[in-house]
């Protein structure tokens, strides 16, 4: 009976070992996915100056659409420091839609289309927006893992014990701004 009951403590106790294992695994990885997301969002906002003064030399009369992506910029800056991807998806968000008021502006300058380095800049950019948006699915696959491991029982009761809590999914709200930003060639 001895033998029993010391086989039964020890399987809980292997059990709650592979689980508290577990969901450290899935918590560093979902913050090695935030990480991917953050050299991504850092990599766009680099590119942004160099596109807008970029197309300041042809449409110099656009103010108030370099004034706005410049602004939205800042403030996706700003929420990036926070690290709340709520916060971060909003500003995101919008800087995606002054983007798209950026590249509508250039349509009209068929010069600037033509520019080497207008055309660089935006595969650059295409590039960087299609690896963000990977980086976001890989970063919400993994917050879904944890989230179903935190939520799921028995692992809860782990969970519960050493703090480990639901994450935040990095999602788009506005119908909008689930379009990919524009890159016309």
């Amino acid at each position: 009976m001895l033998y029993v009951i010391i086989g039964i403590v020890v399987l809980i106790l292997l059990w709650a070992v592979l689980t508290y294992n577990g969901l450290v695994r899935l918590k560093n990885r979902a913050k090695e996915a935030w990480a991917d997301i953050d050299v991504q969002l850092k990599r766009r906002y680099d590119l942004i100056p160099n596109l807008i003064e970029t197309v300041k030399g042809y449409a110099s009369h656009e103010k108030t659409v370099f004034e706005n992506v410049t602004k939205a910029r800042a403030n996706a800056m700003k929420a990036e420091e926070t690290g709340d991807p709520k916060e971060i998806s909003k500003s995101e968000n919008m800087l995606s839609d002054t983007l798209k008021s950026l590249f509508a502006v250039s349509e009209n300058y068929p010069q600037l289309r033509a520019a080497d380095n207008f055309i660089e800049l935006q595969k650059d950019l295409t590039d960087t927006e299609d690896k963000i948006q990977a980086s976001r699915r890989f970063y919400n696959t993994n917050v879904r893992n944890i989230n179903i491991k935190v939520e799921s029982f028995p692992a809860k009761i782990i969970a519960g014990l050493f703090n480990f809590e639901k994450r935040d999914f990095f999602e788009v709200e506005e119908a909008a701004a689930k379009e990919p930003v524009k890159v016309s060639f």
